[in-house]
């Protein structure tokens, strides 16, 4: 066996005498070490969850890109363009391009007896992909939407059931103006959603794309534009290069201009919010680290002081510096290694129970989401475990030299 391994074993596995002072340090540092990685390890898998949350949230309202008019995506106004089966196959032919749907927008109140409330309607078709909205909803059902026919059955948010007091099945009136005056119709609710994500929560009101078609006019090939879904959010802007170059200024027979543009363009206050989170994790990580690392060279250096009558022997006895150096290394990353173990188990089970029952409230209205979400990265949890082993080992090398200084003849007699 290599010798400074063997020897760092030997002494690792000491019992010793219980009144050194060597043991509560190296139980400190243990510590620090297991702290640090657990709080690490949590950190980052939260900040994932929670970004990713809040991304899919808003990615369900308006997928990944948008293909519309032109002046729609500029000043937010409803302008309508060519949404044909031709258009649709082109887009779905764009590499890496998942899904397709249509959408038309219109602006509306819904009223009660006693209350009001303006919203927007987003009409979709049989090709709209509803998943996320099955995912949050609390009453109801989804209605089979249509892009030939109006159901007159729309899904509204929780917020606006709240402030309404609407349940699913309940009727009520929607009104809408345009050039022509006031018109009314009659929906049926069909199921009600909630996403607390209340930008979205207090506005967006699914119906028939035939409907919000018809109420703002426009012939049966027009739409407010498409959404389109990618593979991976990561090839986000690869894909919407992709876009611009098949539609960015193409005109339709009505003479609308065609423009995209990704759901970061869209909402770029959350999306700069959610990037600011990676700088918080990163001041976590540095802060955790040095906490490791102070604690580890704090016991190495009195485990050095400690043994410095062994340390004397060994070179008497013809050891080099660097043969103990590496031992005493070697004995640093097997209290590392403890460290590691007891934090990585305490961090994968406090994150493990958090997944399963969030146990962890939030305010909904302030965070968008009721419980901390978490997402377990392997990948990333190996990244960590790694960069605390190197970083905690590279941090040691300096203080290890302090056996360079220690004389043998002198050493021998320190009690």
């Amino acid at each position: 066996m290599h010798f400074p391994l063997f020897i760092a074993k030997r002494l690792y596995s000491e019992q010793g005498d219980k009144r050194k002072v060597s043991r509560p340090a190296i139980h400190i540092a243990t510590a620090g070490v297991a702290i640090g990685l657990a709080v690490m390890i949590i950190s980052v898998c939260v900040v994932l969850g929670f970004k990713h949350t809040i991304r899919d949230k808003v990615i369900g309202f308006g997928s990944h890109i948008q293909v519309a008019d032109f002046l729609t995506l500029q000043q937010m106004e409803q302008y309508p363009i060519v949404i044909d089966d031709s258009m649709i196959d082109v887009l779905k032919h764009i590499p890496d391009v998942a899904h397709v749907q249509r959408f038309a927008m219109k602006e509306g109140i819904l009223k009660t007896d006693s209350d009001f409330l303006g919203v927007a309607f987003k009409g979709v078709g049989p090709d709209f992909d509803s998943t996320f909205i099955h995912n949050n909803m609390v009453e109801g059902s989804i209605p089979h939407f249509s892009d030939s026919v109006s159901h007159n059955q729309i899904v509204v948010s929780q917020l606006m059931a709240d402030k309404l007091h609407l349940k699913s099945g309940q009727r009520i009136f929607a009104y809408f103006f345009d050039n022509n005056g006031v018109r009314t119709r009659r929906f049926t609710i069909a199921g009600i959603y909630q996403t607390n994500l209340k930008k979205y929560d207090e506005t967006i009101v699914f119906t028939d794309l035939y409907t919000a078609v018809k109420l703002n006019g426009w012939e049966s090939d027009q739409a407010s534009g498409a959404e389109l879904s990618v593979n991976n959010f990561d090839n986000l802007d690869m894909v919407e290069s992709r876009v611009i170059s098949k539609v960015k200024g193409t005109v339709d027979h009505y003479g609308e201009t065609y423009s995209s543009a990704t759901i970061k363009e869209l909402n770029p206050q959350i999306f700069q919010w959610l990037d600011l989170m990676d700088l918080n994790v990163w001041i976590i990580l540095a802060l955790m680290l040095i906490v490791a690392g102070v604690t580890m060279i704090s016991g190495l250096l009195i485990i050095i002081l400690e043994r410095t009558s062994m340390i004397g022997i060994l070179k008497a006895l013809g050891a080099r510096n660097k043969t103990i150096r590496h031992t005493f290394m070697w004995f640093a990353v097997f209290i590392i290694g403890k460290g590691m173990l007891i934090g990585n188990v305490l961090s994968l089970g406090i994150l493990a129970l958090q997944q399963a029952f969030g146990i962890i409230k939030l305010d909904a209205q302030t965070y968008y989401v009721s419980t901390v979400p978490v997402e377990i990265n392997v990948l990333y949890i190996v990244a960590l475990n790694v960069a605390t082993l190197l970083i905690s080992v590279f941090m040691l090398v300096a203080p290890s030299y302090l056996i360079s200084h220690i004389h043998p003849a002198k050493s021998m007699r320190y009690e």
